[in-house]
């Protein structure tokens, strides 16, 4: 299927980060762009302002004209999975027999001609593509890029190049859509067990880590974390190099240190120097780790190692990655996108080891019914370091109640000394009788539109 063929395209769920930025670039080839969602987000905001047309009620009569009268042969559906079946919209194209394919889909599409490096792992995929296309683009190398995050550097998920044949795509492991891309280039950065409403176990998920891995292109390039190296089967006739910020390996990083939320840090490569005394305004060793594949496939790409040092000085970081929004003597207030029990405990760790002896209160917000069920225990030990523990009600996406599963049952695993339930609606009001130290939101569902009025309450 050629893609760029279709005059209309017309996304289902179009605010999603994802969509979003397949929005963007249809949008910016003069492609006509509709859309329906739900929810009247600030990426539909933004999508409307750019000219795209949204309409957020599911009443099929309210399909734009120039898509219900047109040909069917003219006009492309894409549909995220997170949209049932049976919604509306989507059954209306699906009766007149529009073409409609998955976002991952569009997206192997576009990637088929170009130059793609795909960044795979079940944490830091989004940190690293944006850090990589930052360094790319400071470097005058201006990639096209669908990142799973607004960049602070450039405000957007979505960047659009016409002089450059490199793409840098996120390859997501949910409902196995990496398995539509296949790169030049690959990064993966960590593989822990998650998506277990689609995996069967971690084996089922190696197993589509491994196949994404045997889709790198004849002499192409994986650059793989050391210590997920013994789970890919290689391909020999691919390079493959690995790093590490613990072990020492193809790059390794040496002389770590955390200097307020800056991570200072050596990289070698096979024991020589590499580039020396690396700043990066991101806090913890997870974020030195991503800027060390975004290094290595820099380098690899022919950008010079003072270059590459500039761009990671100036990366500003993504949105609601340790997104510091407070931080004085008698407050800081961090925002943060963690939903796995790793990154859980990554955010925590990070905080207090940059805030040592100071009280974290976190608000947790659970992220799926499913993963709430598979991961309760691995929640509970993530979360013991919290010294005021706040649970949200779980945040359903996609997905139905499942009897038993609710954040009272996570609560009661927790063995932290204060700690209990409290809905969204109830949280501001929570917080303003606390005596806040530090304050900690986490969480990937819809506790983001909480960050702007609890900034405003703290201040």
């Amino acid at each position: 299927m050629n893609v760029d063929l279709y005059k209309n395209i017309f996304f289902v769920g179009i605010g999603g980060i994802g969509m979003s930025a397949l929005a963007r670039y249809f949008n910016k080839k003069n492609k006509s762009v509709y859309g329906y969602d739900m929810t009247k987000s600030d990426l539909c905001i933004q999508l409307q302002n750019e000219g795209v047309e949204i309409i957020y009620n599911d009443n099929s009569s309210n399909i734009f004209k120039e898509i219900y009268q047109s040909d069917t042969n003219e006009t492309l559906i894409i549909y995220t999975p997170a949209i049932p079946s049976d919604n509306n919209i989507l059954q209306f194209f699906n009766d007149r027999s529009f073409e409609i394919i998955k976002r991952s889909e569009a997206l192997g599409y576009i990637s088929k001609d170009a130059y793609t490096v795909a960044i795979a792992g079940t944490h830091g995929k989004t940190t690293t593509s944006t850090m990589l296309a930052h360094i790319l683009k400071s470097s005058g190398n201006n990639p096209t890029a669908f990142l799973g995050g607004i960049s602070h550097n450039y405000n957007t998920n979505f960047l659009f190049s016409e002089s450059s044949s490199i793409l840098i795509v996120e390859a997501d492991e949910f409902d196995r859509s990496f398995l539509h891309l296949h790169a030049d280039i690959a990064i993966i950065t960590s593989i822990d067990v998650d998506h277990l409403d689609v995996y069967n176990d971690k084996s089922d998920l190696l197993l589509a880590f491994n196949q994404f891995a045997a889709q790198i292109k004849l002499n192409g390039f994986l650059v793989i974390e050391d210590s997920v190296k013994h789970e890919i089967e290689l391909n020999k006739q691919i390079n493959i190099e690995s790093y590490s910020t613990s072990s020492i390996c193809d790059y390794y990083s040496e002389n770590i240190s955390c200097n307020n939320s800056k991570m200072i840090f050596d990289m070698k490569f096979c024991k020589n120097k590499f580039i020396n005394n690396i700043e990066l305004n991101m806090p913890g060793n997870h974020n030195v780790s991503n800027a060390m594949s975004a290094i290595i496939v820099s380098s690899y790409l022919g950008v010079d190692k003072s270059n590459i040092k500039k761009a990671i000085k100036t990366f500003n970081g993504v949105y609601r990655r340790f997104d510091i929004h407070i931080d004085n003597k008698k407050l800081v207030y961090i925002d943060d996108y963690a939903h796995h029990p790793e990154e859980v405990l990554a955010t925590i760790n990070t905080t207090k080891i940059m805030y040592p002896s100071r009280k974290i209160t976190v608000v947790f917000q659970p992220h799926l019914f499913s993963r709430t069920k598979d991961f309760a225990k691995e929640f509970s030990v993530s979360l013991k370091d919290a010294d005021d523990l706040v649970l949200l009600d779980i945040f359903p996406a996609r997905e139905n109640p499942i009897e038993g599963i609710d954040s009272y049952m996570l609560l009661n695993l927790c063995t932290n000394n204060e700690k209990e339930v409290c809905t969204k609606d109830s949280l501001i009001p929570l917080l303003k009788n606390k005596k806040i130290d530090i304050l900690l939101t986490l969480g990937a569902g819809d506790v983001s539109t909480l960050v702007q009025p609890i900034k405003h309450m703290l201040n």
